[in-house]
């Protein structure tokens, strides 16, 4: 496909960075002078929103070009994660054969059972509630960032260049909402970080079931058939055992990609699969989806 044929094609793509940015601006400014909360929870959607664009960025898209695909979600917006950061841990995450892997998938919620044994009973008891949607949707996202940044303090403490430059990167990003917010915003710092909290926990929801430890390589990932507000504000990411076999394919085309071929991607994941999120909320808000260290593991 010819370059300008690749730009035409991604206009959905650019259409909802525009509509991105603006729901932010608006939450960050117009909404938050309003009244508080209704801008933070708008600012939140924006987030979650950002974060699905990067996502789709990180796959190459809409452009051919990478570096204009980074300059588009540069500045940072959800403050905790560095984007060459996502970028890298995510492109390792594809890797199929280490899904789910506690070590070499950075995005598993399995441990070590040996690691798990060893750990103090309180913070068992706060993975375990992790394992639950509301969990996931509370303590989630501190549990992560605490669990990423300790790792990567030890990959620059290792001298791990490429780790210490994405934190790096990260500095000028952040400038640039820090500059909006001492310009434009109307949002005290302290309600935007909880914004950025609970868009980062909106993805979550995402998240929470995505994958599962299998026996199966095809069998970890999860297919959940939403069409409603969250598949489009999770860019359709919600069919994530079909954007793991298609990476490249675009946000957009991924349903009737799934539905044209709906049997072969079920039988290829084992039926790993969700109607909507309703029957994900009703299902593992208050119970575990599965044990914390990984049942495979040897």
């Amino acid at each position: 496909m010819s370059q300008r044929a690749r730009l035409v094609a991604e206009w959905p793509t650019l259409g909802v960075v525009l509509l991105c940015y603006l729901v932010w601006a608006i939450g960050t400014t117009w909404l938050a002078g309003l009244w508080l909360p209704l801008g933070i929870a708008v600012t939140a959607l924006g987030i979650a929103l950002f974060s699905s664009l990067q996502h789709e960025i990180i796959h190459d898209h809409p452009f051919a070009n990478r570096t204009l695909n980074a300059a588009l979600v540069f500045p940072g917006l959800s403050v905790l994660i560095p984007f060459l950061r996502f970028r890298d841990t995510h492109l390792d995450h594809h890797r199929n054969a280490d899904l789910t892997d506690p070590y070499d998938d950075p995005e598993s919620n399995y441990l070590d059972p040996a690691v798990w044994r060893r750990l103090p009973r309180p913070v068992r008891g706060l993975l375990l509630f992790n394992n639950t949607l509301l969990g996931r949707l509370t303590v989630g996202v501190a549990v992560s960032q605490v669990a990423f940044m300790v790792s990567d303090w030890r990959a620059m403490r290792g001298g791990d260049d490429r780790v210490r430059r994405g934190w790096l990167w990260h500095v000028p990003a952040l400038a640039l909402v820090v500059v909006w917010f001492a310009t434009l915003g109307q949002m005290p710092f302290w309600a935007y970080l909880l914004a950025a909290y609970g868009g980062l926990s909106i993805v979550k929801i995402r998240t929470f079931l995505e994958h599962q430890a299998h026996a199966r390589v095809s069998g970890r990932t999860a297919i959940i058939e939403d069409r409603g507000p969250l598949a489009f504000l999770f860019l359709n990411n919600n069919l994530h055992a079909v954007h793991h076999m298609h990476p490249r394919v675009p946000w957009y085309r991924l349903p009737r990609l799934y539905f044209a071929n709906r049997d072969r991607y079920l039988a290829r994941n084992g039926g790993y699969v969700f109607r909507s999120y309703a029957q994900v909320f009703r299902g593992h808000f208050l119970r575990r989806k599965d044990p914390v260290p990984h049942p495979f593991w040897r």
